[in-house]
């Protein structure tokens, strides 16, 4: 049902507006949350649980061991200039089910408006400067549950709601779809995530001033109109193993995931002209289940030298911490979502909260 009414909304909005395919379409869904997981720069999908599950793969819900998870987190990027905002809720229906709330929000506020800065006669009057916010907002509503049929097998999704906001100037609402699995066999852990299975739809609509719109012509930019930009599906698929030493004192965990994009060539480790791959790996130590130490590499890319004469691969590695204690998670990352040699690396705090502990 859902997928007719995603196939009928296009349609309907295809007939007004102009449609754009996006290759990074929605690109603030895809920062990550959680500490525990962009230390391990976002190779979570197989061992995320609990609130955070929502975001990465609902279907993991069901590791949760209490009956409710709150979580939440803040970040800054670029020196401050950006914020981003989690928070998400868990709780179980029964034994087989749960539900879970996820709201995200990533921001740039108090941008400085100039197209009023010269007035009727042309004269500059920076009074007449103004501020904005320009904020994505992201809800996602999650649902897992338990197969009888295929033991160890769990099945989640996600319904998304979209909201990007340009101060008064225009804005966009969305709507997707995400569908989540996850297998237990042996000692082994495997998950798939299929992101926008769908497509997501951002319809966008502007509303500006015939002065602002003169502003846009005499200074050679284009002019925004009514669009519906489409988020192509994208396919992450991963694998964790969990092996415990010392009495079982200590557990080191290492997943690797691997992010399948069908929008055309990226400048990943392996594309081709349709299909892009980008692997990510993630290392988890941690002690008496208390303390975590965590390390990652992503962001894994090709890209061309500083004379641009040759292709170089980069890296980016994250690190971590952890604590838990009781009902209480903290973790914390030194992470950034550009380009690492810019150094504007991050540092990041989430917190999460077992209540009605079992």
């Amino acid at each position: 049902m859902m997928r007719n009414f995603s196939a009928l909304l296009f349609l309907i909005c295809v007939i007004s507006v102009k449609s754009q395919t996006r290759k990074y379409s929605n690109e603030f869904l895809n920062i990550g949350v959680g500490a525990r997981a962009l230390g391990m720069a976002n190779a979570n999908i197989v061992s995320s649980q609990g609130a955070y599950a929502g975001y990465w793969n609902p279907a993991n819900l069901l590791k949760q061991k209490t009956n409710i998870e709150v979580a939440l987190m803040h970040a800054e990027y670029f020196a401050g200039i950006a914020k981003y905002d989690f928070i998400g809720v868990s709780k179980k229906i029964d034994s087989n089910s749960i539900v879970a709330l996820s709201i995200l929000r990533f921001g740039v506020d108090n941008i400085p408006n100039t197209l009023d800065l010269v007035d009727v006669n042309g004269n500059i009057d920076y009074n007449r400067i103004s501020t904005f916010n320009a904020i994505d907002f992201a809800a996602l509503l999650s649902y897992s549950r338990h197969l009888n049929i295929i033991k160890g097998l769990t099945l989640g999704g996600n319904f998304k709601i979209i909201r990007r906001k340009i101060g008064e100037f225009g804005g966009a609402w969305g709507l997707g779809i995400d569908i989540a699995a996850n297998y237990n066999y042996k000692k082994w852990q495997l998950a798939a995530m299929a992101k926008d299975v769908t497509g997501t739809f951002n319809v966008w609509n502007f509303n500006l001033s015939q002065k602002q719109i003169e502003t846009f012509t005499q200074t050679g930019n284009q002019i925004p109109s009514q669009s519906l930009e489409i988020t192509t599906p994208k396919l992450i698929i991963g694998a964790a193993r969990t092996h415990l030493l010392w009495k079982n004192k200590i557990s080191i965990l290492g997943e690797i995931n691997l992010i399948n994009s069908f929008d055309g060539q990226r400048n990943t480790v392996f594309s081709s002209n349709v299909w892009s791959l980008e692997p990510n790996f993630g290392l988890e130590i941690g002690y008496l289940d208390f303390i975590f130490l965590r390390a990652g590499l992503g962001n894994i890319q090709k890209q061309l030298n500083d004379r641009a004469t040759l292709y170089i691969t980069t890296v980016q590695p994250n690190f971590g911490l952890g604590f838990k204690y009781k009902i209480f998670n903290l973790d914390y990352a030194i992470t950034n979502i550009g380009d690492q040699s810019t150094g504007f690396y991050s540092n990041i705090f989430s917190l999460k909260i077992d209540v009605n502990r079992k």
